[in-house]
């Protein structure tokens, strides 16, 4: 029966799977490599990776420029993480986009060189997050910081929720190889990562915006993964990476609009 000790073990692998932030060799020894138990963790361990960027953004936003602060705190973001959703969002916008089928979207996708559609994704994520980041500064900065926690968070439970709705679409991929979520695994993680992120946006602007914004946020995942199912039939690292930036944009930008 999983314990307290247990959890701690796979929120630091969850910490080292989605960041460069460097964990003790010990909490890997004698893992058989699978994260289908360890994904409970991934939305606490967002918002870890998250805490750092999170604080810069509220200090340097009570004297600086919002947007430049918004893109130094996303900046550090990407670089604590390695571009690791953002690099799944490339892939998959230039195999999703540019594929005439299954095979050939996953051949795109498996190709390290960077398209048209995976540029103009790129583009758009940043320019949406830093813009909605710095539309939230200039309105209160505590709620551009815990904003940016609620995104880091929730987009996880949803790209958790992604990455178990569907199938692997290719069985030699970095997906298939670690596991699918289980299914308490996958509960937990929707759990915490909601409630993680009522709780933050609540503190601001109350529990029923709380609960809209979240709610759009998964919407968003899921009408992602129905696209996903339909043109590819299955889940690769890409999509699930792409599904994280997906909700997280969504988060934000919702957020921006009606604070």
């Amino acid at each position: 029966m999983p314990n307290a000790t247990d959890f701690i073990a796979d929120l630091a692998r969850s910490v080292a799977f989605l960041s460069r932030i460097p964990v003790p060799d010990r909490f890997f020894l004698g893992q058989s490599g699978s994260f289908s138990r360890t994904v409970r963790a991934f939305p606490l361990a967002g918002v870890l990776i998250g805490l750092i960027p999170a604080l810069l953004l509220y200090t340097l936003s009570q004297t600086g420029d919002a947007l430049v602060t918004s893109l130094i705190a996303l900046s550090l973001m990407v670089l604590m993480t390695g571009a690791l959703h953002e690099d799944g969002l490339a892939d998959a916008a230039d195999g999703l986009g540019g594929g005439r089928d299954k095979e050939h979207a996953l051949a795109i996708m498996k190709d390290s060189r960077i398209g048209s559609y995976g540029v103009v994704a790129m583009i758009l994520s940043f320019l949406l997050r830093a813009a909605s980041l710095a539309a939230l500064a200039r309105f209160d900065s505590s709620l551009a910081a815990v904003s940016m926690l609620a995104a880091a968070c929730v987009s996880r439970s949803v790209m958790i929720w992604h990455w178990s709705a569907l199938p692997p679409a290719r069985t030699n991929g970095v997906a298939a190889s670690i596991g699918a979520p289980e299914r308490t695994a996958r509960n937990v993680a929707l759990l915490t990562g909601g409630v993680m992120g009522l709780i933050f946006v609540a503190s601001h602007l109350g529990v029923m915006v709380a609960i809209f914004v979240v709610l759009v946020a998964a919407a968003a995942g899921q009408l992602f993964t129905g696209f996903v199912r339909r043109k590819l039939g299955g889940h690769t690292g890409d999509t699930i990476g792409a599904t994280q930036q997906i909700s997280e944009i969504v988060l934000l930008a919702t957020l921006a609009l009606i604070a």
